[in-house]
């Protein structure tokens, strides 16, 4: 086992063992500070998030084109789905979820990245008004209010 090129000397005995040693330190060497230079940038991006047991968090859901993962389907589809309730803290990193019926299928315990914190605004809650259909399913549309007066 020689690295070097065939046109140099042949090294025999410990000269040879010397000169692997060297190398191998030098590639070990090498391969620490990229290393340590992939794990800088990853840093960067990296967030420590922690969450307490009953927390609301929202679930991402995956952006890939063509894949249908919680029901969710396209490119204009949510990028996370309704707030769920952290039932207890899996491992370092990992969070156990209250997920509704229509997701039993799908395993209850997800990362980090993909939880974010659900902050709650009263303002963001939509009254829902009783709508009354007849027999043939049909309803009367009626104005709420004039918005805007235009005569001729």
């Amino acid at each position: 086992m020689c690295w070097d090129d065939s046109a140099e000397a042949v090294v025999l005995g410990p000269q040879m063992v010397q000169v692997m040693v060297e190398e191998v330190r030098l590639i070990r060497q090498k391969m620490k500070a990229a290393q340590d230079r992939q794990k800088s940038y990853t840093d960067l991006h990296r967030r420590d998030i922690e969450f307490a047991v009953g927390d609301k968090v929202l679930l991402k859901v995956s952006p890939m084109r063509g894949v249908m993962r919680f029901g969710k389907r396209g490119k204009l589809s949510q990028k996370f789905i309704s707030p769920y309730e952290i039932l207890a803290r899996v491992g370092e990193v990992a969070y156990r979820l209250t997920l509704p019926p229509s997701l039993e299928r799908v395993h209850n315990v997800f990362h980090t990245s993909q939880l974010r914190k659900y902050v709650s605004d009263p303002s963001h809650v939509l009254e829902v008004e009783n709508i009354e259909l007849d027999k043939a399913l049909a309803y009367a549309e009626v104005p709420k209010e004039i918005l805007d007066r235009k005569v001729s």
